[in-house]
């Protein structure tokens, strides 16, 4: 049965293959998000100091209460994974392990890249469009802002793709082990603000695509009663179009053809 878009893995060999790929210290401490049944679980707690469970589906408090109570390590938490305090999370997380689902997986990738700086490496099960999508390359269709947040911070891989057979429920999309390492901080907010930007109009000139998008915040915060952002939309164009001449870009370059250094160095003139 699908428990709220969840699917289930159910290969033995998988598993272990995943917990291999993590490479666990005994005293790592590990986040899971969406722990189904506990299949991985069960694995992860056997080989680190700590297991952090964050499930959502509380018809799954069964069989995770007996993977607590044959793991002591192990530790629940019972909510939305894109609402739970995660820095709250004791000890802090150093590894995260999972089975995200999908519906989640990418902003929830972000997330934990900017909120748990004690992460040093990722190992999950994503669709593989999005592993596709966070390890694309300056000008392929795949390129777009979550590309470049996680690159400025992570290198990042694809381990294998994996076969829809392997999951109970049989998903209808195929699926792929994706490995993040931490080499760098999170992009500070007001970076990545600049980023989402540069792309939220890709088709058009990276410099009127930040005009746009900030002339949308401009918008929202007027009919809101709340002061407009800064800088205004008319301004941010004219510097948008100067910082890329002092990089020796054209000024009509669209976001997709700048690498994540590139787009970094971009934010940094404009701030």
């Amino acid at each position: 049965m699908v428990r709220l878009g969840q699917n289930f893995l159910a290969d033995p060999n998988l598993l272990e293959a995943i917990v291999a790929d993590a490479a666990l210290d005994p005293g790592d401490v590990v986040l899971e998000v969406g722990g189904g049944e506990g299949v991985l679980t069960e694995r992860l707690a056997e080989r680190a100091a700590r297991v952090h469970v964050i499930e959502i589906d509380e018809g799954l408090r069964e069989p995770l209460g007996r993977v607590v109570a044959a793991h002591p390590g192990v530790a629940v938490v019972w909510g939305d994974a894109m609402k739970t305090d995660l820095a709250g999370l004791d000890p802090a997380p150093t590894a995260m392990v999972a089975n995200l689902p999908y519906s989640v997986a990418t902003p929830l990738i972000l997330r934990t890249i900017a909120e748990l700086p004690s992460l040093s490496r990722w190992t999950v099960m994503v669709q593989r469009e999005i592993a596709e999508r966070l390890r694309a390359r300056p000008g392929s269709r795949s390129y777009g802002s979550p590309s470049v947040i996680v690159q400025l911070s992570c290198d990042v891989r694809m381990l294998r793709t994996v076969d829809p057979a392997v999951f109970n429920p049989r998903p209808r999309v195929e699926s792929a082990v994706l490995a993040l390492t931490r080499r760098a901080a999170a992009a500070p907010p007001a970076v990545a603000q600049l980023i989402r930007d540069a792309f939220a109009h890709r088709r058009k000139a990276l410099p009127r695509s930040l005009e746009l998008a900030t002339r949308r915040r401009e918008q929202e915060a007027e009919r809101e009663g709340r002061p407009r952002p800064r800088p205004r939309s008319r301004e941010i164009r004219h510097a948008g179009r100067e910082a890329l001449t002092a990089m020796g870009l054209p000024p009509g370059i669209r976001a997709e053809m700048l690498t994540p250094a590139q787009h970094l160095e971009l934010a940094e003139l404009l701030a």
